[in-house]
């Protein structure tokens, strides 16, 4: 079932075209025909924005770029080798990291970054990064924070919370190094709850080491990254094109699809698991495995077609403020995405206090048990003083 692109700017369908690395002779005379119209800021612009600009450089450097402004080469040449030094940077320093943590059996898994650069793309350089993104357990978050604290960084972000919500409605605390410029996420989860996912012990279990460095480097195995990859697409609407040209790297690696449906089955991301592969293979052509098909179901298409709402401007779900019309879509979008059980675990958590409640009646904390009863006519009494505002969720 082919998607509507109808509203996608004419630049990123061109974008999508070369990164197809289709060789035959049609998609050369397409290719000279989106040539002609394509706004060359536009098209840069867009390179950016969805940090596809390390493999336009790679792939028009094979090809025929004599229509192509030489200042639109240069400037992609340019950001790439800054990129290039930004991943050797941040491998430096990944390296750093996971020495000190493993020194004090912290068990540490790397989620995106270099790891992943390397595994999908087979060169640190083709893929971006402004990050390190670490998974270790809960229990261990206080330890951790400690040891990066006393290698210079600074806590971020603070989190409000109340009678420990933190622990299940967030998933990560956010560092930063002032000198070095590195910013070091923390995870004890792979997305923000409530929701359904793997624990810790059964991603490590299933861990792989790194071929980046000779070093003892893990990242997750192949069937929970396609998983993460997946989720953490859908979760930010696939507004960044690079999440899912990582889905597109990984569909032609050998990976143990049956393994996968069976996670998404079992953590009941059936919808986001099909949503995902729909896209892939609309955008980027990707072949899809037929051990997956039972996931290509037409809800997942539907969600799909949803999700080019992401790609007809330049949408950034990171950035505050948030445009209202795009917070509206986002919030129901996210909501759409989930299963029967996981609305139903949503719902349910809306009734377990938040700390805006804390702000609406302050208690002394060994009364904060009393938010739970109090919870309902809290909410209602700020909604009849101000309007509510929906909340796009970071990270």
């Amino acid at each position: 079932m082919d998607l509507d692109l109808a509203k996608v700017p004419h630049e990123l369908l061109f974008i999508l075209h070369v990164l197809k690395e289709e060789k035959t002779t049609a998609w050369h005379d397409q290719y000279k025909q989106l040539l002609v119209k394509v706004n060359w800021d536009t098209f840069l612009q867009l390179a950016k924005h969805h940090r596809l600009f390390p493999l336009l450089h790679q792939q028009l450097k094979r090809m025929d770029v004599s229509c192509i402004p030489d200042y639109v080469m240069r400037h992609l040449k340019a950001i790439y080798q800054q990129n290039t030094f930004q991943m050797l940077h941040l491998t430096a320093e990944m390296n750093h990291l996971n020495q000190q943590f493993l020194s004090n059996d912290i068990q540490t898994i790397f989620l995106k970054g270099p790891v992943l650069a390397q595994e999908l793309y087979g060169d640190i350089s083709l893929r971006t990064s402004c990050d390190l993104d670490v998974l270790i357990p809960l229990e261990n978050l206080g330890e951790a924070e400690a040891l990066l604290i006393k290698l210079g960084y600074e806590k971020d972000d603070y989190i409000e919370s109340i009678l420990g919500d933190w622990t299940w409605r967030h998933h990560h605390v956010t560092y930063f190094h002032r000198i070095k410029g590195v910013k070091c996420e923390l995870h004890w989860r792979l997305n923000p709850g409530p929701g359904f996912e793997p624990g810790f012990d059964d991603l490590w279990n299933r861990k792989k080491k790194s071929s980046l460095l000779n070093e003892t480097v893990y990242m997750l195995g192949k069937e929970d990254l396609f998983f993460f990859l997946a989720t953490h697409g859908a979760r930010h609407g696939w507004s960044r094109l690079r999440w899912l040209v990582d889905i597109h790297c990984l569909l032609s690696q050998e990976v143990n699809w049956h393994q996968v449906v069976n996670l998404f089955n079992k953590y009941h991301f059936q919808k986001i698991g099909g949503q995902a592969l729909f896209l892939s293979k609309n955008l980027l052509n990707s072949e899809i495995p037929l051990e997956v098909n039972s996931l290509l179901e037409k809800r997942s298409h539907q969600l799909a077609q949803q999700a080019i709402f992401y790609l007809q401007s330049m949408v950034n779900l990171h950035n505050d403020p948030v445009p209202e019309d795009v917070s509206d879509y986002h919030g129901k979008h996210l909501f759409s995405l989930m299963s029967y059980q996981q609305k139903t675990l949503y719902l349910l958590s809306c009734l377990f206090p938040f700390p805006e409640d804390a702000e609406t009646l302050p208690l002394p904390k060994l009364l904060h048990f009393l938010y739970v009863p109090l919870r309902p006519f809290l909410w209602a009494w700020r909604k009849s003083t101000k309007p509510l505002s929906v909340k796009v969720f970071k990270g």
